[in-house]
């Protein structure tokens, strides 16, 4: 997935978390998103199920109640990010940077 189509998604995720009528909500479902840089993004109950986020830069974003089942973030910069009540099942955090990371409630199962 490249930096525009990312762009495009985050706007029409922005519209769908302030109730405007345009808005779509982020389905990033096993997207490609190796290396993308994420810094500060809202993806609040976003779905990124499955998504390729390998060293992407997600520090600061919202994933407060994100679907992140099966997300490989191997590596990932993740530090100072929301997941909280975030779905973490069968998620790879190998390497990740979890420094100042909320996983209140958040839900990793095998």
């Amino acid at each position: 997935m490249n930096e525009e189509e990312i762009k495009k998604v985050l706007e029409l995720h922005k519209k769908w978390l302030s109730n405007e009528d345009d808005g779509v909500k982020a389905d990033l479902t096993g997207a490609d998103l190796t290396g993308a840089n994420l810094h500060g993004a809202d993806l609040y109950e976003a779905n990124l199920s499955w998504a390729n986020l390998t060293c992407a830069n997600l520090t600061k974003a919202n994933l407060h109640a994100a679907n992140l089942t099966g997300a490989d973030l191997r590596w990932a910069n993740l530090s100072g990010a929301d997941l909280s009540e975030a779905d973490l099942h069968r998620a790879d955090l190998l390497g990740a940077n979890l420094t100042g990371t909320n996983l209140r409630w958040a839900r990793r199962t095998r």
